[in-house]
């Protein structure tokens, strides 16, 4: 059965896309630590991010390294964190979130934004691209 990820890959579940590639997608959490948090995942469905082969695995940390500063420059911060928990989706990813502090990523303590929320961080973060 396929991952959420990989349904929102196929199109079947709509989410706010950031930026694609052939290879790689990143789009907004819907229960975002804080607003502008992104999650960056190769197409390719494979579970553990470090049973990715080396080239998938550099090309994500690369891709994700691209959409870093737009998320940077569009929801005011002090920096990007980077976390890679892995257990909640059976899909390698990662997680970009604007961080002011550490309690910023605290994934116990969720928002839940409206779709129209959603939608405005979106493209705040894609005019930065």
């Amino acid at each position: 059965m396929p991952s959420i990820f990989s349904r929102i890959v196929a199109g079947e579940i709509p989410a706010h896309k950031i930026a694609e590639t052939d290879d790689y997608l990143a789009f907004l959490d819907v229960m975002p630590t804080t607003m502008g948090h992104t999650l960056v995942i190769p197409k390719k469905e494979v579970d553990y991010i470090f049973d990715l082969d080396d080239d998938l695995y550099g090309g994500l940390m690369a891709f994700a390294k691209k959409v870093a500063p737009a998320i940077e420059k569009a929801i005011p911060c002090l920096r990007i964190g980077v976390a890679v928990v892995g257990l909640e989706v059976p899909h390698a990813h990662i997680h970009l979130i604007p961080l002011n502090s550490m309690a910023d990523m605290n994934f116990n303590n969720k928002l839940k934004p409206s779709q129209d929320e959603l939608a405005e961080t979106a493209d705040k973060i894609r005019q930065q691209l």
